[in-house]
């Protein structure tokens, strides 16, 4: 069977008529309409001739077996955030089946080919993203606290996720999945506006931004807001406010992609007519190279402390999360220039500022890559993401021909 890119993007119109509705995709993991994409994905694998397992953490792996036992591994997420977009995940899913029905259509590969639908990529119901790929890749290091995690309706994570067959206690025996596996390969929407800009239709990704997540509270005192003159004020939001404009420059002075958001502040009392108390602010950085990211944490810390100092109020900060940059490999980031540039002519190396999947798989050591296509207006999370579709076609013949390369590459290093 020839690759047909265009029946990748009829597929995905399919889908968002099945599953998504006039505020855009509703396949938030661990629902029905997520288990309705997974049975219409399996349809779709079914004429491939390859096997389907549901593993220990929810993932679905389709196995078309080759002459080596080593593994390419081509992967994607179906699970969407609520009023999502048409593309976002799905899109990496239904060109691995494209690709996965030109491979079995050749004949049996030299090496075993898997097609991996990622479990709830997003975290939209329960705040957790990563979920699956984080238990294959081992790095799942949080199960006490997820126990514990509810959705907006009070369901337990584990209640959830026992509904739909998957034990948490056992979600890290997926790691056996990865074993013997040669290379990931990943295609997403870019979700920004790089390339766009650069009025280009692919670009081949150097790695995920490391993140540095924080909640900085600020206390202050209240007081009478018509009585207390301004210069007697100690108040908490002055000081969450003015870093909230200083992380422009300081990101600005680190570089190199370098991003800083301030997303939320909190006042207490939270009332018209009282100096805030308390300002709790949280704070996400993100950067790809681990000493920038450390220096711009600390330039904002800096600051802080002295605008605590300007305000006379306290401020202290509390880590919610991180992770590191993740790197992907350079020899495959080498092939799907190499590919990009024989679908399109150039191509452009850029960093990915959201994480996925790839990161979790990159981590446990497979060698890893990423093609971005993209996006229309930088727009993701929401029914007004779009891509055009000729773009979306050459997204799935740069994806085969990586796959090709790929396979052709470790091929000669398994024989």
């Amino acid at each position: 069977m020839p690759l047909d890119p265009s029946r990748t993007v009829a597929e995905l119109k399919e889908l968002r008529e099945l599953t998504g509705d006039v505020n855009g995709a509703q396949r938030v993991a661990w629902t029905e309409t997520w288990e309705t994409a997974r049975d219409w994905l399996r349809d779709k694998v079914a004429e491939t001739g390859a096997s389907e397992e549901i593993d220990e953490a929810g993932n679905q792996w389709f196995t078309l077996r080759g002459e080596s036992d080593r593994a390419l591994l081509i992967g994607g997420h179906i699970d969407s955030v609520p009023n999502g977009g048409w593309l976002d995940g799905c899109l990496n899913v239904m060109a691995g089946v494209e690709v996965l029905r030109r491979i079995a259509s050749d004949g049996t590969p030299p090496l075993t080919v898997r097609l991996v639908n990622w479990a709830d990529e997003e975290g939209a119901r329960f705040g957790r993203s990563l979920f699956g790929s984080s238990a294959a890749a081992g790095s799942m290091d949080d199960q006490d606290e997820l126990r514990a995690r509810t959705d907006a309706n009070g369901v337990a994570l584990p209640d959830a996720l026992r509904e739909h067959g998957v034990d948490l206690d056992r979600a890290l025996d997926a790691r056996k999945q990865l074993e013997g596996a040669v290379a990931y390969l990943e295609l997403h929407i870019e979700q920004g506006p790089v390339l766009e800009s650069l009025g280009l239709p692919l670009g081949v990704v150097l790695g995920t931004f490391g993140v540095e997540r924080h909640q900085i509270t600020w206390k202050g005192q209240a007081a009478h807001a018509g009585s207390t003159p301004m210069d007697k004020r100690r108040d908490a939001l002055a000081g969450a406010a003015k870093l909230a404009l200083e992380i422009r420059p300081i990101a600005a002075e680190v570089g190199d992609g370098a991003v800083c958001t301030s997303g939320s502040v909190v006042c207490k009392p939270g009332i018209v007519t009282s100096v805030v108390e308390t300002a709790e602010q949280l704070l996400d950085q993100r950067h790809l190279d681990a000493e920038q990211l450390a220096r711009m944490l600390s330039l904002a810390q800096e600051a802080s402390a002295r605008f605590a100092g300007e305000e006379d109020i306290e401020v202290s900060w509390e880590r919610i999360w991180s992770i590191e940059p993740i790197l992907f490999h350079d020899g495959l980031i080498e092939l799907a220039e190499e590919a990009i540039t024989e679908v399109c002519g150039t191509s452009h190396r850029l960093p990915s500022g959201p994480l996925h999947d790839a990161a979790e798989v990159a981590r446990a050591g497979v060698p890893t890559v990423m093609v971005f296509v993209q996006s229309l207006r930088g727009l993701s999370h929401t029914k007004l993401e779009d891509t055009k579709e000729e773009h979306l076609e050459l997204s799935v013949r740069a994806l085969d021909r990586l796959a090709a390369k790929t396979l052709v590459r470790y091929a000669k290093e398994a024989a």
